[in-house]
This record gives structure tokens, C-alpha cells and sequence, in this order.
């Protein structure tokens, strides 16, 4: 089979780390020319450098996804060195873990501008340019939290909630010129941002023990199998899928 993103400058936000990191080597590996968009400037500019030793092209731009000066600045700086970006994988998040009643606006505030407001930021920036260049592919990282609440999680809850929407309206409203957006929504995920969760759920005297996982489901994901999801959705393989949200759980929401 060819690679599946030849000829794709594909920006990934969070791209440094975790399911993204694994997103950054895959989509490289598949031939696109990637941009590694993350606030870890150290991890991400030492994957670009693993990615282009390995044949493969990939920069790294330090951004923080929250501020628009920020990414505004970092997709200049991508289409400069690359060219026209034509997928775009809206990865970049974080993760607030605490009873409702502890959670402060700030902490409130922070979470929905790292996970919502970043992509509103990340896709305004990036869309003309796809619909100058004839079409192009957005994905987001929503998640299981978007559809199955999880006490200690009602602001990260509400956010994959906001994701999941606004995959949906984005397809909607630019359909029409080529542009598709879709959703991937990983269950427990084993990476440092899911190993975290799960510590602090169970501090909190939530049963995520390894017991649970695996009734809920069987076991605990892998990177870069979310990674081969994302992969599909940005890829001319999946042109005809448009805001939809691909559960990567094993199961989880389907019990």
C-alpha cells in the first residue's frame, strides 16, 4: 500500500508526546511532511530530529495552543518552511482531576482555553489555507469522557463534550469546500497524561484499578493505536467520513 498521507503537510498539536508523539512518527512514516506543535520544546524538537534521522521530514515550533498570537505565529511559521497544510490534528490537551466543588474558575478557565479554545484557535488559523489549497482533513482528540461522565472529571468531562460538537459543526459548515473533520475518542490510554488519570482517580476513590479496565476495556490502549485511527481519518482512506466520532475503547461506550 503507498503511503497514505503522501504530498500532506499534516500540524499536530501535542504533537510531542504520547498519542501524539506516536501521531508524529506514523504521519511522518506514511510520507507527510510533519509539523511537531507543542509547549515541550526540549521532546519535541529531540522527536523532529529521531523523525528526520529516520528519512523521514518532520520541525518542531514551540506554541502555546491557548493564545492566539501563539498559534498564529506557529502556522505562518509551518506554511513558511512546508508549504500549505492540508491535515490538521487538533491533539493538544490536558487533564484537571478533582471534586467539582475544588475546582476553581482558574483551573476551569485553563482547561477549556488548553482544550477547547485551542482548537477554535488551531483550525481558524489553519482553514484558509486548506480551502486555498483545494480541501484538507481535521481531526480532534475528543474521548470515552465525552459520552461517559467519570466523577472528578466534570471539567475535562465538559471540554471532550465541546469537542465532540465542535468536530461535528466544522464538518457541517465546510463540507461544501472540501474540508472534513472528524473526531477520535480514545478510552485509557497508556501514556504519561493517562498513567496521571488513572493515579489521581484512585486517589480520589475511583475504581479505575487494572480489574476495572479490564472489565470496562480489556485492557489498556496503546499509543499508537489511536494514532492508526487518526491516521485513517486524515487520509484520503476515509473521504467520505465526516463528522463522525471513531471510539478507539475496546468497548468501553458500547457496554
Amino acid at each position: 500500500m503507498a503511503n497514505r498521507l503522501n504530498n500532506k503537510v499534516a500540524l499536530i498539536s501535542g504533537g510531542a508526546t504520547g498519542m501524539g508523539g506516536a501521531s508524529s512518527r506514523l504521519f511522518a512514516a506514511e510520507g507527510a511532511a510533519v509539523a511537531i506543535v507543542d509547549i515541550n520544546a526540549e521532546t519535541g524538537n529531540a522527536l523532529a530530529a529521531e523523525i528526520t534521522k529516520s528519512g523521514g521530514n518532520a520541525i518542531f515550533v514551540k506554541c502555546d495552543v491557548s493564545k492566539a498570537s501563539d498559534v498564529e505565529a506557529a502556522v505562518a511559521a509551518v506554511q513558511k518552511q512546508l508549504g500549505a497544510i492540508t491535515v490538521l490534528f487538533n491533539h493538544a490537551g490536558t487533564i484537571i482531576i478533582k471534586p467539582f466543588l475544588e475546582t476553581s474558575e482558574a483551573e476551569w478557565d485553563r482547561l477549556t482555553d488548553i482544550n477547547v479554545k485551542s482548537m477554535y484557535l488551531m483550525t481558524r488559523a489553519v482553514l484558509p489555507q486548506m480551502i486555498a489549497a483545494g480541501g484538507g482533513s481535521i481531526v480532534c482528540t475528543s474521548s470515552i469522557s465525552a459520552v461517559a461522565a467519570t466523577p472528578m472529571e466534570v471539567a475535562y468531562n465538559t471540554t471532550k463534550g465541546a469537542c465532540h460538537m465542535f468536530a461535528r459543526a466544522i464538518a457541517v459548515e465546510f463540507r461544501d469546500r472540501n474540508i472534513r473533520c472528524n473526531a477520535v475518542c480514545p478510552g485509557f490510554v497508556k501514556t504519561p497524561h493517562g498513567l496521571r488519570e488513572v493515579k489521581e482517580l484512585q486517589a480520589h476513590g475511583v475504581d479505575v484499578s487494572e480489574a476495572a479496565l479490564a472489565a470496562q476495556q480489556g485492557r489498556i490502549c496503546e499509543p499508537e493505536e489511536v494514532a492508526r485511527a487518526a491516521l485513517f481519518l486524515a487520509s484520503d482512506e476515509a473521504s467520505f467520513v465526516n463528522g463522525t466520532h471513531l471510539f478507539v475503547d475496546n468497548g468501553f461506550t458500547a457496554i
